[in-house]
């Protein structure tokens, strides 16, 4: 997977990418050629073999606030709907990137997460913060609707419907404290230990099964828009792929062996 990356920050270290936005003295703003980068590498990412997890890190003490108001909103209120539409599919085509990587993405958020921002917290599997991490959906804060990137969708499905309805007609910042109780964050950690927590999730999940990771987030995704008659079904199918992986028979042979199973993800 590719790291030479211009508009945010890219490593890849034993299986685990590292990615952060790189406008650390703005409080790391989105523009459109990160938007389009960023939907580029995700979508790139579902080929790549090499990485088995993400973490999508602050940096300068926040995580994002959200498209840039010189370079991205002032452009938009010159435009046409065409282009606005074009504009607003990329942002979503960015989401959807996120969602079908095919790898686990872990958000560490510090400080500013709002707008665009939250909205890429909220598309990622899961969410390690700060005390001092402020999450906002800030779209009705300027002139917009709340319905933003999938907002709408996935965000009830974290936090529940009253919950995300006050979050998108207020615009108001959920702490670190609600964002825990909420389910929003899985866990608060101190500001100097987030990295180290981040990575220690990355690096446990790049340890386990990436084939049947793949599988999980796909379905994850996919079973939203099914019955439960037909999550069963897709399910039964999922399972029975991933019982021909060598990856389950590993398994089974180290626990005939009362081993730790080394997970090679075939």
């Amino acid at each position: 997977m590719r790291t030479d990356v211009e508009h945010f920050l890219c490593t890849i270290e034993d299986g685990i990418a590292t990615v952060a936005l790189d406008r650390p003295d703005r409080k790391n703003p989105l523009t459109f050629e990160s938007y389009a980068e960023l939907r580029d590498w995700f979508r790139d990412l579902h080929y790549a073999d090499d990485v088995k997890a993400v973490v999508f890190a602050s940096n300068g003490g926040n995580f994002s606030s959200g498209g840039d108001v010189h370079d991205i909103i002032g452009p938009l209120v010159r435009m046409d709907m065409k282009d606005l539409l074009k504009f607003t599919r990329m942002t979503g085509d960015l989401v959807k990137a996120m969602v079908n990587c095919g790898k686990p993405i872990i958000a560490a958020i510090d400080g500013v997460c709002v707008g665009a921002g939250a909205i890429i917290a909220m598309a990622s599997d899961l969410r390690i913060a700060t005390p001092e991490a402020k999450t906002a959906f800030l779209f009705t804060r300027v002139g917009l609707a709340g319905c933003d990137m999938g907002a709408c969708a996935i965000l009830p499905r974290l936090i529940g419907q009253g919950r995300t309805a006050e979050l998108l007609y207020t615009g108001r910042a959920m702490s670190a404290e609600e964002g825990a109780a909420w389910g929003f964050h899985n866990k608060v950690v101190p500001q100097e230990a987030l990295m180290e927590e981040a990575q220690s999730w990355a690096s446990r999940i790049a340890a386990g099964p990436n084939f049947g990771h793949m599988i999980t987030k796909t379905m994850l995704a996919q079973e939203w828009s099914m019955s439960i008659e037909q999550a069963i079904e897709a399910e039964a199918q999922a399972q029975a792929i991933c019982m021909q992986t060598g990856d389950f028979e590993r398994a089974y042979t180290a626990f005939v062996n009362k081993e730790k199973p080394i997970f090679e993800g075939d």
